[in-house]
């Protein structure tokens, strides 16, 4: 990236970003989207980093101050950004839980066909088409919200939109039995989740069906039912 190339120290504050539309089942398809993510609640003394600095500038500090002033320099439309407290290079939103970009995270888009769910150990930041969920045991979270038995038993929690596609709003998954499960057994879910993630394949896929399904006690006449379900 350039910025980073010019002055290294702009690694600290730029971020890789992901959209909804670039998350996959088990995988992500980045688009080169960057972040500056220069949260108010850091406190970032933006002469510590030039080529950020300078960066910003040459959009126009009056536009990037937090004014909310309208018609700049006479200018019909050039505006500067909403009024807060906030410094003209910061981001507009304190964004209190910005250290959880950094944990390990479940990635999921707002609206989808697909119901895909990304398990990040790569501190990818996101925009408002996503979501995240933190916590324990992720990993076996991630197979399970990816498995056949999900979308079997859970599809319908999720209203269905335009395009057959489906609303994932936090209020449904809360209605959402999931097993709870050890620290160990989680840890056999990160060595399966991170092989899938690493090289895709259906024969995985269904490995990791048959993983949540015995966590679930399911019959062999269960399983037979459910089968394996690609795509929704």
């Amino acid at each position: 990236m350039e910025l980073i190339n010019e002055d290294p120290r702009s690694e600290e504050i730029i971020r890789p970003i992901l959209r909804g539309r670039d998350i996959k089942r088990y995988g992500y398809e980045f688009a080169d989207l960057w972040l500056i993510a220069t949260f108010p609640a850091k406190h970032y003394d933006i002469d510590k980093y030039p080529a950020i600095k300078k960066h910003l500038l040459s959009f126009g500090k009056k536009r990037l101050a937090q004014t909310g002033e309208k018609n700049i320099d006479g200018i019909d439309g050039n505006d500067a950004r909403k009024k807060t407290s906030n410094k003209w290079f910061e981001t507009q939103d304190s964004i209190s839980y910005w250290d959880d970009f950094s944990k390990p995270k479940i990635m999921y888009p707002n609206m989808t066909k697909y119901l895909p769910f990304y398990y990040d150990t790569n501190g990818f930041f996101q925009n408002d088409k996503s979501f995240m969920i933190t916590g324990a045991c992720i990993a076996y979270l991630t197979t399970f919200l990816n498995s056949s038995l999900f979308k079997f038993c859970f599809l319908d929690n999720f209203p269905e939109l335009l395009g057959d596609t489906r609303e994932l709003r936090k209020i449904f998954f809360d209605k959402i039995p999931v097993k709870k499960i050890t620290l160990d057994q989680n840890k056999q879910f990160e060595a399966v989740v991170n092989d899938i993630q690493r090289e895709y394949s259906e024969q995985k896929a269904i490995l990791i069906d048959s993983m949540i399904f015995d966590i679930y006690g399911l019959t062999q006449k269960e399983r037979e039912q459910i089968g394996y379900i690609k795509i929704l």
